[in-house]
């Protein structure tokens, strides 16, 4: 038995959440997003109550599956209008720097010509210093793709540490060539 997805998603005063057959559609503050859901899921919104409640036709293994995912996919939903998500990465590496034009991400990282990355629509990107990326938008999906997109154009590397890194990730480095020993 789902235990996430039995759960009612609960909705503030300042979000709209509104049902159209299938899709459901939540608007905030920061921003406006839509979701299609899957035939086999029927969803309850409760305008007096504040609650939306996700329900599935039987126990099969996918309906159980779907029954959380929906459910999560829609508190996600909720969440990212009422607080925009957000990834931080930092740039490592000597002379290894982002700047940003327009909704272009150019990102110098020791290849002999600069990555730019077009940003992707409903994304907002911030360059407060040469060696960091903010990436915010109300999509949780939307942030982290493009956050691992970044990312990909030069990963951190084991043995100096340089690249590009999540603000917290840890790398692990290994010590190289040892010489003079026998």
């Amino acid at each position: 038995m789902s235990r996430i997805g039995n759960k009612p998603i609960n909705f503030p005063a300042e979000v709209t959440v509104t049902l159209a057959g299938q899709e459901i559609s939540v608007k905030g503050a920061k921003g406006d997003l839509k979701l299609t859901v899957h035939p086999n899921m029927s969803l309850e919104v409760n305008d007096a109550d504040r609650v939306v409640k996700v329900s599935r036709p039987n126990d099969l293994r996918e309906n159980r599956a779907l029954h959380g995912l929906t459910r999560s996919l829609i508190q996600n939903m909720v969440e990212g209008v009422v607080k925009q998500f957000e990834r931080r990465l930092t740039v490592v590496g000597v002379g290894y720097n982002a700047s940003l034009a327009g909704k272009k991400l150019s990102l110098q990282v020791g290849f002999a010509n600069t990555v730019v990355l077009e940003v992707p629509p409903g994304v907002d990107v911030e360059v407060p210093a040469p060696t960091s990326v903010i990436v915010r938008s109300a999509d949780k999906q939307a942030v982290g793709q493009f956050a691992a997109n970044v990312r990909q154009v030069r990963p951190p590397e084991p043995y100096k540490g340089k690249g590009i890194r999540y603000e917290n990730e840890q790398v692990r480095r290994k010590s190289g060539k040892a010489f003079g020993s026998k």
